[in-house]
């Protein structure tokens, strides 16, 4: 932890560690191997976790080991371990196909979770992180008057690719900040006085319940989002910056113009939810045909 201190995803790390630490604290490193770990593996596939979730703690401990035979001296200049035990990662199925949230049951499901985290909020713009979300600051609030509006500049060392994220707000993003607007000093989105420290947490869980939708997932309002934005016809550059996508423009410094346009952008999506969306026709190419044997 101490060497990587540069790194954005340290509080991930601190995370998986804290879920090891049960399993392994007791254990040199000598005796970490792919079989200890199996109570491990076991517990979190008993709570539900995908083999992606479960791979990346697996992958830190392959890590230190990694770390620890070539690297990590003792005070007699020896390495901790002779050679690394090969920590086998969990085989991966093919990814689910994301699902599109549609206009009622859509509607339904962020009604239920309102004031639980800021389900609202995405839902009218679906493309923030956890970290961009759970830690957004009144501070990087940015008031644009030519526009009667404001925007978030979040600093590049929140943000996961090191660059700044300007964050436009359509009407209904703006309303839900409107109306958290003084409950707390430093943070957008807290619970209890605190800021929330996920989005994925027991307020989501229930209201994806009561709206009968158990099958979406966080990243899907993000899939959400994108095709929506496409079927209102919003251009590729503009979709670029709404997602957040690296695009190689300095997507921080717009005129009061360019940014109305991107602010018009976001809001018809939310002209066009009610609309019926475009199906989604996956082409495939046809197998030739099997030439027949000659006699």
């Amino acid at each position: 932890m101490r060497e990587n201190q540069h790194l954005r995803s340290l509080a991930d790390y601190a995370l998986h560690l804290k879920q090891l630490h049960p399993y392994l604290c007791a254990l040199p490193l000598a005796s970490v191997h792919r079989g200890m770990l199996r109570p491990f593996i076991e517990a979190r596939q008993k709570q539900g976790r995908k083999a992606t979730s479960i791979n990346l703690p697996l992958g830190l401990v392959r890590h230190i080991l990694d770390m620890a035979a070539p690297e990590w001296l003792d005070e007699d200049n020896l390495t901790s371990l002779a050679t690394p035990p090969k920590i086998k990662l969990l085989k991966v199925t093919e990814a689910a196909e994301p699902t599109r949230c549609r206009g009622t049951n859509r509607r339904d499901c962020f009604s239920n979770c309102r004031n639980t985290w800021p389900h609202v909020v995405v839902e009218g713009q679906h493309r923030l992180s956890r970290c961009e979300v759970c830690g957004l600051k009144w501070a990087w609030e940015v008031s644009v008057p030519e526009l009667d509006t404001s925007v978030f500049l979040i600093p590049g060392a929140k943000v996961k690719n090191g660059d700044e994220r300007l964050v436009v707000l359509n009407r209904v993003a703006k309303s839900v900040l409107d109306s958290v607007r003084g409950e707390h000093d430093e943070y957008v989105f807290v619970y209890r006085g605190r800021p929330i420290e996920t989005m994925n947490n027991n307020g989501w869980q229930e209201a994806r319940k009561r709206a009968g939708l158990t099958q979406v997932r966080m990243h899907d309002l993000k899939h959400t989002f994108g095709r929506r934005l496409r079927a209102a016809g919003v251009s590729f550059e503009d979709r670029q910056d709404l997602l957040g996508h690296p695009s190689g423009r300095i997507t921080t410094h717009y005129s009061a113009a360019e940014l109305a346009n991107v602010i018009d952008a976001a809001n018809r999506v939310r002209e066009s939810s009610d609309r019926k969306m475009p199906t989604l026709v996956m082409l495939k190419q046809k197998a030739p045909a099997p030439v027949a044997a000659s006699a």
